[in-house]
Order: structure tokens, then C-alpha cells, then sequence
């Protein structure tokens, strides 16, 4: 074993104080990010906050006994705010040919106002959280925890319902839309 390094009283953790070490660069770690592709969601909520929804890629399941799943959102964005103060959220999965929509819910509208509902039909979920039409799978979810991280929150929400189209999933990495290839078996 190399010197100064060791196991802790846990068995898991190494003796260096790794949460003291310095992060990497932001601009390495977002340039590598973009070799990454991600699914294009919109995670909307609806309540006393108002009817808010934004564009994100940070979301997955987490469980399925009980069927959770995650959404990280900026603390900055008003859907943060939402979130809490709706305590409902859905997470729409977004199918090609909607990069539009995309943009718009990311601040991007090429024509009307960004983060506009009204370019697309919605339903209310089971929780009453908007549900986008004509998306590949949307979980409808009740807010059950979150936990600061960084510059995000993570929303963990138990699915209520959700609804499953089969359409092809919008991803999105290297600065573009995509779609996935067939997976070779």
C-alpha cells in the first residue's frame, strides 16, 4: 500500500482527504460533457406556484419498488421554486422532431416567448402537473425528497402514473439534437 494512503475504520473510504482536493476545471469538465448524449426531457409542475415547466437532461429512474425517479434542476429557475411549492412534477421525455419545443422550454423561442405553453397540447396528470402530448413517456410524480447540489436541486419524486407513447427518444449531445441508433444484439 502506498504510504499516506490507507483504508478508513468503514472499509470504503481512502484516509486522503479527497473532499479538500481541488475540482477539476469548469471548462475541461463541460467539454467533456459534451461527448455525452442525454435524453431532452421538459420537467413541468403546475399549483399554487403557477403552471412552469423548463428544459433539462438531468433525470433518471432511481427506483422501482416504489417506482422513483430524479430531476435536476437549476436553483436559478423558477421551476425550483415551483417544485417545492407545487410538490409535483412530471418528467416529459421528448420525441424527434420536438427539438423545438426543446428550445423553447430552455429559453430559446425562435418565435413567440420562451418557456410558452401555449405552441403545444398539454393534459393535466394525475397530480395535475402538465403532461406534453405526443411525448415518448412522461412520469407524472409526487415530490417526495430533494438535496442541494452544487448549483442544482435533486427532486426525487414517486410515480403516480405514467404515460408511454413508444415514439423515438430526442437526445441530445456535442452541441446538437440526435437520435439514438438501433442497438446491435
Amino acid at each position: 500500500m502506498a504510504e499516506g494512503v490507507g483504508i478508513s475504520n468503514n472499509g470504503c473510504r481512502p484516509a486522503l482527504a479527497l473532499e479538500t482536493s481541488p475540482s477539476v476545471d469548469r471548462g475541461i469538465f463541460l467539454a467533456a460533457m459534451t461527448k455525452v448524449f442525454s435524453l431532452v426531457t421538459i420537467i413541468s409542475t403546475d399549483g399554487p406556484a403557477g403552471r412552469l415547466a423548463v428544459t433539462a437532461s438531468s433525470v433518471n429512474s432511481v427506483s422501482a419498488d416504489p417506482p422513483l425517479m430524479l430531476a435536476c434542476i437549476n436553483r436559478r429557475s423558477p421551476v425550483n421554486v415551483g417544485i417545492f411549492t407545487n410538490g409535483v412534477f412530471c418528467v416529459n421525455v421528448l420525441a424527434v422532431g420536438q427539438e423545438q419545443l426543446s428550445e423553447n422550454f430552455a429559453g430559446r423561442s425562435r418565435d413567440g416567448l420562451p418557456f410558452e405553453f401555449a405552441h403545444t397540447q398539454w393534459i393535466g396528470g394525475k397530480t395535475g402537473a402538465p403532461v406534453l402530448r405526443n411525448c415518448v413517456a412522461a412520469f407524472d410524480c409526487v415530490l417526495q425528497s430533494s438535496h442541494g447540489a452544487g448549483s442544482h436541486t435533486v427532486f426525487f419524486g414517486r410515480v403516480l402514473d405514467v404515460h408511454d407513447s413508444g415514439s423515438t427518444p430526442l437526445i441530445y449531445g456535442g452541441h446538437s439534437y440526435g437520435r439514438p441508433e438501433a442497438m446491435r444484439r
